[in-house]
């Protein structure tokens, strides 16, 4: 948490509503020099008063929280092992129901089709199948998944693909 962030937040929020630091710190029942403190950064509202300066203020408590930043909410934490497994999967569907097999071939043509790919090119590629280990990756993180970017960092090989997803990582407010 960012003390400048939260003071600065509060002072926009308490400026937009039209009051002053005396205006907020009566309403909450502390003194304008308190309010003063908080907008300069120097401390934050002590705990208690939070909901109330939220309410006051009309918005939430993260969001003077997090300095105006949304935050982040995840919906699930993926592994890097897992993304490989995946793809390790659709690998052995090919050997395990036969690569002319109707699943396995609409399955692969969905993937080519859609991505502009070969991704069986994939399976004996070990670069091209970090590729998509990757892509697997990103998209997670965009439908809302959580990722350990030490977990990134100790399974990808090549520092291209590696640093693509922890940038995506940062994008998604991982650090």
């Amino acid at each position: 948490m960012n003390m400048q962030s939260v003071g600065t937040q509060i002072a926009t929020l308490r400026k937009n509503k039209g009051m002053t630091q005396n205006d907020l710190g009566e309403r909450l029942g502390v003194t304008f020099q308190a309010v003063s403190k908080w907008e300069r950064g120097e401390t934050l509202p002590d705990v208690t008063l939070l909901v109330d300066l939220a309410n006051v203020l009309e918005t939430t408590t993260d969001f003077i929280l997090n300095g105006g930043e949304k935050a982040m909410t995840y919906h699930g934490k993926i592994t890097v092992s897992d993304m490989i497994d995946g793809l390790r999967c659709l690998e052995n569907m090919g050997k395990l129901l036969g690569k002319q097999n109707l699943i396995y071939r609409h399955a692969i043509r969905g993937i080519n089709e859609s991505m502009n790919t070969d991704i069986e090119e994939a399976f004996t590629n070990d670069s091209y199948f970090e590729c998509f280990v990757a892509e697997a990756i990103i998209q997670n993180l965009k439908a809302g998944a959580y990722v350990d970017p030490t977990d990134v960092k100790i399974h990808f090989k090549h520092e291209y693909y590696r640093n693509l997803v922890l940038e995506h990582c940062k994008k998604y407010g991982i650090k």
